[in-house]
This record gives structure tokens, sequence and C-alpha cells, in this order.
């Protein structure tokens, strides 16, 4: 039993080691998620300096919660790792596809297939705000094309057909995509309709306006 002992005490060492090495990244993917959320924001409110810093701390906090976990393959793999990693990418897409960029690629962001298509899908909703926002004032073109990038991503990921356990739950996010999608279009829709309705009233006014004057 003295063997027991030992073999138990190496056990607990071990454990030790690992619990301290999941609580410093728990705390390393609660910062990622932050910044990743403050670029968004950032983005959103069209304030590019604070972009970039931001995104400059989401790269870096991602850089350093995969190094950190680089020997530790089931930390990384787990799902609070996992979710602060898919932020950082829908965080960089975002900013991409709102500003009209290339998009970085997995291998650009150092991440795995399945957060790369999973943070994919989240940049549908920060896309939709992105439309009503800029639909607020009334119809505005630049929707149209937010609009194509929305229909180009789901395209894409609607052909993503694989188990979830090899996408980590792509499909559910897919499915609520379409949703997202066909709001957007129809808020899209309704204010372009009125914006036409709206220029052809200024039309008719300006008609009569001209009518009486004669």
């Amino acid at each position: 039993m003295d063997q027991l002992a030992n073999i138990c005490q190496e056990i607990r060492l071990d454990f030790e080691k690992k619990t301290k090495k999941r609580d410093e990244a728990l705390a390393k993917a609660r910062e990622l998620t932050r910044h990743s959320s403050l670029a968004i924001r950032a983005i959103h409110r069209e304030d590019s300096t604070e972009v970039e810093k931001e995104l400059l701390s989401v790269r870096a906090g991602a850089l350093e919660l995969r190094e950190s976990l680089k020997g530790d393959p089931d930390l990384y793999f787990t799902g609070y790792t996992q979710d602060a990693i898919k932020e950082a990418v829908e965080a960089q897409l975002t900013v991409a596809m709102i500003r009209g960029q290339k998009l970085p690629t997995p291998a650009e962001l150092e991440v795995e297939y399945p957060a790369y298509v999973n943070g994919l899908t989240e940049t549908l909703g920060e896309l939709r705000r992105r439309c009503l926002d800029l639909l607020r004032p009334g119809y505005n073109q630049e929707v149209e094309r937010l609009l194509r990038c929305m229909d180009d991503v789901f395209t894409e990921l609607v052909t993503m057909d694989f188990p979830d356990a090899i996408t980590d739950g792509l499909r559910r996010r897919t499915d609520l995509a379409r949703g997202i999608i066909e709001r957007t279009r129809a808020d899209i829709t309704v204010a372009f309709r009125q914006s036409e309705l709206e220029d052809a009233l200024k039309r008719l006014s300006d008609q009569l306006d001209q009518h009486k004057a004669t």
C-alpha cells in the first residue's frame, strides 16, 4: 500500500498543476472575450483607433491562451477556451466584413476549423446590427453589400453538413442564422419601399408647387 500512496501523490501533484493551468486559462479566456466584445463595439461606433487597439489585444490574447495550453490539449479544446477563441474569430471577421476587407483565413488567425466556422456564424448577428444602425436614418445602399455578405456566409455554412462532434455544434448555429438573414432582408425591403414612397411623395409635392407657381 505504500506504493499506492506514492502513486496517488504523483497524481495529486499533476492534478494540482493542471488545476492551476485551468484557472489561469479561464482568466485569459475571459480577458480575450472582453477584448473581442470591445473590438466589435468599437467597429459599430466607427471608432477606428479603438478598433485597432482592441484587435491588437485580441490577437495577443489569443496567442497567449494558445501558447499557455500548448502541452495541454484537453484544456485547450474544452468549452470555455474554444468559446473565447470563437469570440476572437468573430471580432476579427466582423471588422473585416464591415470594412469590406479581405477575410483573414484560419491559418492567419491560427485557429482550428470548428472555431473559425462557428465564429463566422456569429458575425451574422453583428452584420444585422450594422444594417439596422444604417437603416435608422433611412434606406442606405451599404446594407445591400452587407446583406450579400450575410448570404455568402450562409451559403457556405449550410454546406457544412457534418456531425456536431466534428463541427462543434455548427448546425444549430447555422439554423439560427437563416432567421437572422430573413429578418434583415425584410427590414431592408421595408426601408427601401419606404424610401421609394417618400421620394415619390416629394416629387409629387414638387410638381404641385410648380403647378401652383404657374
